[in-house]
C-alpha cells in the first residue's frame, strides 16, 4: 500500500511525475498517452439489449404472445425477449401448464431468430415462502414446468433442487414489497439466487430508502441486504409489463409506478440462445430503467459478475468507462455496500471514464458496483466484481 493513501491515482504515481518533471522535453501529449497505457483492452464481448419480464393475455395481461415479442422486436428494437406468463394462468383462468404452455414453447419456437432475434423460454413461478415471485428461464427453447407438493408454493429442498439445475435460470422480484418482499436474513445462503431484479415498473430495490421505492416497501429483501450478507448476486431489470410493451416506455397505472422499462443489458459471446443464457448464469450483465447506458466496469482486470483474487498491499486497479447517451448527473462506484467514489457531473458530459487503483482491503472478499444516474433520471447498475483479499 502507498504511503499515506488508500487509494491512488495514475496521475500521482512516479513515472507520471517523472513526464511532468521532465523539463522541455515533456508535452502534454505525453501524458496523455501514459494515461492511454492505464487502460484495458476492450473486452471482447458483444452488449445486447433484452426485456425479460413481461405478461400477455395468456395470464393477466393483454395483447397475444405475437402482439409481445413482434413489439420487443420491430417496436423496441431489442436484441432478445422472454415472456413470462403466471403459472397459474390469471386469476378465475386455467393455469399456464397443458395447452397454454404448449402455445408459449410454439411461439418461443416461432420467433427465435438466432444472430437477429433471441427468445428465450421463461414463466413466473409463485414460489412462498422463499420468494413470493420467481421468474425461471430455460437453457433450450423448450422444457416442462416446475411444479412441486403444492401449487403457488415452494419448499426448501424443492428450491435447492431448482436452484441446482443447470438448465434452468431462478431470477426473484417483487422482493422489497410489503405483501411480496423477502427477508434475505431468514433465507439460508444455499438458497441465495445468482441474479436479482433490481428494476421493474413497480421500483427499484437496490436499497431501502433509495429515490424510486415500490408503493409499499419494506427492509431486509433489497439486493445490498444481500450483497452485505455475502451473497454472490448479479442484477437485471425487467419492466413487469402486462401489455404488449415490452422494452418500451409506457404508463400502466396500479402498482406499476414507473413508466420506464427495466432492460437487462448482457456481455455476450453472440447473439445465440446458448450465449445469452451462459452470460445471465455467468452474472455478465447489468440492469437500466429504459436507457441504453453503455457501462464497463473492471476491477482487478476482470469483468462485471466476475470473482478474483488479489494480495494484500497489491493494487485493484478499477477501470471504467460509461457512455451515457444523454448527460449524466452521477456516477457512483459502490463498495461493499457504501458510495466510495462519486463524480457529480451535473450534466457536464454524457460519457465518464475512472482509472485508480484501490490498496484497502475491508472485508474477507469485497465487492465493488456501479449505479449511473442521468440528468433525466434514466439509471443503471452493473453487477458486482468481488475481490478476494489474498
Amino acid at each position: 500500500m502507498p504511503d499515506g493513501r488508500s487509494f491512488t491515482h495514475p496521475s500521482r504515481d512516479a513515472e507520471y511525475s517523472a513526464i511532468v518533471y521532465g523539463g522541455p522535453d515533456a508535452s502534454i501529449p505525453d501524458l496523455a498517452r501514459y494515461m492511454q497505457d492505464q487502460r484495458p483492452e476492450p473486452h471482447g464481448y458483444r452488449v445486447l439489449w433484452g426485456e425479460i419480464h413481461g405478461h400477455s393475455e395468456v395470464s393477466d395481461g393483454r395483447g397475444t404472445p405475437d402482439d409481445y415479442y413482434r413489439a420487443a422486436r420491430d417496436d423496441a428494437g431489442l436484441d432478445f425477449c422472454a415472456l413470462t406468463d403466471h403459472d397459474h394462468g390469471g386469476v378465475g383462468r386455467t393455469e399456464l401448464w397443458g395447452e397454454k404452455w404448449d402455445l408459449i414453447q410454439s411461439k418461443v419456437a416461432e420467433y427465435h431468430d438466432p444472430g437477429r432475434f433471441v427468445t428465450l423460454l421463461g414463466y413466473e413461478r409463485d414460489s412462498s415462502p422463499w420468494y413470493s415471485n420467481l421468474c425461471l428461464y430455460y437453457r433450450e427453447g423448450e422444457g416442462d414446468m416446475v411444479r412441486g407438493e403444492r401449487d403457488g408454493h415452494i419448499t426448501r429442498d424443492e428450491l435447492a433442487d431448482l436452484l441446482a439445475r443447470d438448465d434452468i435460470l431462478s431470477i426473484p422480484h417483487h422482493t422489497t414489497t410489503l405483501n411480496q418482499g423477502v427477508n434475505f436474513e431468514a433465507i439460508p445462503p444455499e438458497l441465495w439466487t445468482p441474479l436479482i431484479e433490481v428494476y421493474s415498473k413497480w421500483g427499484t430495490s437496490e436499497y431501502f430508502g433509495n429515490p424510486r421505492p415500490t408503493t409499499h416497501e419494506s427492509p431486509f429483501g433489497h439486493w445490498r441486504d444481500a450483497l452485505v450478507l455475502g451473497a454472490r448476486m448479479g442484477c437485471v431489470a425487467g419492466s413487469d409489463v402486462h401489455s404488449p410493451h415490452p422494452g418500451m416506455d409506457h404508463h400502466a397505472g396500479g402498482n406499476l409506478r414507473y413508466d420506464e422499462p427495466g432492460l437487462v443489458a448482457l456481455l455476450a459471446e453472440d447473439l445465440t440462445r446458448e450465449a445469452i443464457f451462459e452470460a445471465l448464469r455467468s452474472r455478465r450483465c447489468y440492469a437500466a430503467t429504459g436507457a441504453r447506458i453503455l457501462i464497463d466496469l473492471r476491477v482487478a482486470g476482470v469483468v462485471m459478475g466476475q470473482e478474483t483474487q488479489v494480495a494484500r498491499g497489491e493494487a485493484r486497479p478499477i477501470r471504467l468507462t460509461i457512455q451515457g447517451g444523454a448527460p449524466l448527473q452521477t456516477v457512483a462506484t459502490v463498495k461493499n455496500g457504501r458510495d466510495y467514489f462519486v463524480a457529480h457531473l451535473d450534466g457536464s458530459t454524457d460519457s465518464y471514464e475512472l482509472i485508480v487503483d484501490d490498496y484497502k482491503p475491508e472485508r474477507a472478499t469485497d465487492y465493488y458496483y456501479v449505479r449511473v444516474t442521468r440528468c433525466d433520471g434514466r439509471q443503471a447498475w452493473s453487477s458486482p466484481i468481488w475481490v478476494a483479499a489474498g
